[in-house]
């Protein structure tokens, strides 16, 4: 997918909450956009931000092995696999 339109999601007002899906089966969720960055050659996603919106840690992802957005509702449990 071109980060152009995975920054639309990201720029998207309001935001709403979306799903990362990866060519490898694994998928991210997206609460807030500053979970998120976005460059040509690479995203990373924030995992697991806690009470102090700290990372857990970080995911790295080349745009070519996104495969597909969804919008979620982000009152359902986080799938960050």
């Amino acid at each position: 997918m071109r980060a152009s339109k995975i920054l639309e999601h990201v720029r998207r007002k309001p935001f709403r909450p979306i799903r990362v899906h990866l060519s490898d089966g694994s998928a991210y969720d997206v609460l807030h956009p500053e979970f998120v960055a976005v460059s040509r050659i690479e995203i990373a996603i924030a995992l697991n931000p806690g009470e102090a919106e700290l990372p857990e840690k970080m995911v790295y992802c080349d745009p070519l092995h996104i495969t597909r957005i969804e919008l979620i509702d982000a009152t359902k449990r986080k799938r960050n696999s």
